[in-house]
């Protein structure tokens, strides 16, 4: 590595103490963790924002705007202070920007909601600007030439896309996987403050490297693949309603290609799906007779169960927490307009919880869950513990499951129950479930319910058989054998789209 001359000869190019290899690993380092950043920042913030296509947007748009004044203030700097005295200061501070971010958006959540939004941004801001203004300060320092700026600059870009690449990549399939958000934020800033002293050393100043990631992140949104053949495009889905060729009022909700929901729009009582069946008879036990309930859903689809409810109980009160307004549009012009008593609201399920009072429903339904994707943040032990916040001293939770293969996501999904409420059972076919010594293990829909009082065994298998589902209920020391060493799913972490298996079936 050479050192620039302190007083070079006319015409002569000009070298500075940072070698090829030196700036190759600060554009393509800063570029990988400027997508870390962003994409950790999406799960730490959906408890407190809701993961919705707004937070999303809110989030890819902070990471834009960073990046793009990093990389204007960056090569304005690099004109006119020695870059060597900038780039590590920039590692450094972003670096324990990024350490702190868990901890302050935590606390600010906790003590300050008000301005979780200001802190949230500025905890993507700093770090993605400071290390957006790399690039243009280590391709300073690397042009020697004025004929060899075309290979520097593209050199140099070609690193930083690439590290984009491997940092979303090994973020998304590999970090979250394996550590919690928190500790991928700690890890990442621990590892900027030590590439911030060792390039202070390397070149006796400071420097920075950008992050050059606007290709990857719009090749990013561009792969999300829409199926054909919309009835209505969402924001969040392709949706198809499909009549019963069979059956006069029999409709189906298709979203993104799998059947979600079956609706009869005259008689609200035929249900066709057997984990929706499941999950009445689990009702019907719970609540014998006809008595009105005070319920709440997460997740809307077809509001098939709203609407049993709304014919089996009269003057039941169902809350409904459904996330696509278009969805819920095709509810209404499709499917029929629901009872008077069913309010539905446009909002995060998560979100949605917390509004309700304590002790406020009798029955909880989550239904939410499909078998291509899952909303992690309501499959964790502080969401279930809203859940029994909301629930009263007899109320009962009752969520649908899709998972296929090993089951790791319905099994961690039942550890994180039982350690939230005192009785939790699970419902499926056996062959489903692996308790069949007969059967080969194929998984799809499970009906899990969960209270803190005793579930009636028998009345609830009993209204299995009647329903016809075939399923067989397990609990107690067969479902703990069952469940084994199955992790806990919390905020913190939550790697759900890693543990679940989607049907290669394509339906629900």
């Amino acid at each position: 590595m050479t050192r620039s001359p302190s007083s070079p000869a006319e015409g002569a190019p000009r070298t500075y103490g940072l070698g090829p290899r030196v700036a190759v690993a600060l554009v393509f380092g800063s570029s990988a963790a400027v997508l870390v950043v962003e994409i950790v920042a999406l799960r730490l913030l959906a408890p407190y924002l809701g993961l919705t296509l707004e937070t999303s947007t809110m989030v890819i748009g902070i990471a834009l705007t960073a990046i793009a004044l990093g990389s204007w203030l960056g090569g304005l700097i690099a004109d006119r202070v020695e870059p060597r005295r900038i780039i590590a200061p920039a590692l450094g501070v972003s670096g324990a920007v990024v350490a702190l971010t868990p901890a302050a958006l935590r606390a600010t959540a906790e003590w300050a909601p008000v301005v979780l939004f200001l802190v949230a941004a500025l905890t993507i801001l700093v770090p993605g600007a400071l290390l957006a203004a790399v690039t243009p300060l280590v391709t300073k320092l690397r042009l020697t030439s004025l004929t060899e700026t075309g290979t520097v600059v593209g050199r140099l870009s070609g690193v930083g896309t690439a590290g984009s690449i491997v940092g979303t990549v090994l973020t998304g399939f590999v970090l979250v996987s394996r550590w919690p958000v928190s500790g991928i934020l700690v890890g990442l800033g621990t590892l900027l403050l030590v590439g911030s002293v060792l390039t202070g050393w390397r070149t006796r100043g400071w420097s920075g490297t950008p992050a050059l990631a606007l290709m990857v992140i719009a090749g990013g949104l561009a792969t999300t693949v829409v199926p054909g053949d919309c009835d209505t495009e969402t924001r969040y889905h392709c949706v198809q309603v499909v009549a019963d060729p069979v059956r006069d009022g029999g409709r189906t909700l298709v979203l993104d290609g799998v059947r979600h929901s079956y609706v009869d729009t005259t008689d609200p009582t035929y249900l066709k799906f057997t984990y929706v069946r499941a999950i009445a008879g689990a009702v019907d036990s719970a609540f014998p007779g006809r008595e009105p309930l005070v319920a709440h859903h997460l997740g809307g689809g077809g509001l098939t169960i709203p609407r049993y409810l709304a014919a089996t109980r009269p003057g039941t009160r169902s809350v409904v927490s459904e996330i696509d307004s278009g969805v819920v549009r095709v509810d209404r012009d499709q499917l029929g307009r629901p009872d008077p008593r069913t309010e539905v609201r446009v909002e995060d399920g998560r979100l949605g919880l917390r509004r309700l009072g304590e002790g406020s429903r009798d029955l909880i339904i989550g239904d939410a869950f499909g078998g291509m994707s899952v909303p992690w943040h309501l499959t964790t032990t502080e969401a279930m513990a809203d859940v029994r916040r909301v629930l009263t001293k007899d109320g009962l939770y009752i969520a649908n499951l899709i998972d296929h293969g090993g089951l790791a996501f319905a099994r961690a999904e039942v550890a994180t129950l039982s350690a939230t409420f005192k009785y939790v059972s699970l419902a499926g076919r056996p062959a489903d479930l692996g308790i069949d010594p007969n059967g080969t293990p194929e998984g799809g829909n499970f009906v899990v319910l969960a209270s803190n009082r005793p579930i009636d065994l028998r009345a609830t298998q009993k209204a299995l058989d009647a329903r016809q589902v075939g399923w067989e209920i397990i609990t107690g020391a067969s479902l703990a054998s069952w469940v084994g060493d199955a992790q806990l799913l919390t905020d913190d972490f939550a790697p759900v789209d890693q543990l679940l298996q989607p049907s290669p079936r394509r339906s629900r």
